[in-house]
């Protein structure tokens, strides 16, 4: 994991196509902006950890109905 320090104001880039900007530091919380292709998928990370979970238990739940009618 690469680990940068910024300033409000400052960026980052990824590749050429997505540039992260610093919008605001307060405290313990810093705000950030993505500018990025529509082509890329931009997701908080509780939320892509959510729809993991609620897919996982949706297999299961499947696997259990089909189990069931055998």
């Amino acid at each position: 994991m690469l680990v940068l320090s910024r300033k409000a104001g400052e960026t980052i880039w990824i590749g050429e196509d997505v540039e992260i900007v610093i919008s605001e530091v307060k405290g313990d919380q810093v705000k950030i902006g993505i500018r990025a292709p529509r082509s890329i998928e931009v997701v908080r990370g509780e939320i892509r950890l959510d729809v993991s979970n609620s897919n996982a238990d949706a297999v299961v739940k499947s696997f259990e109905l089909l189990k069931n009618q055998e």
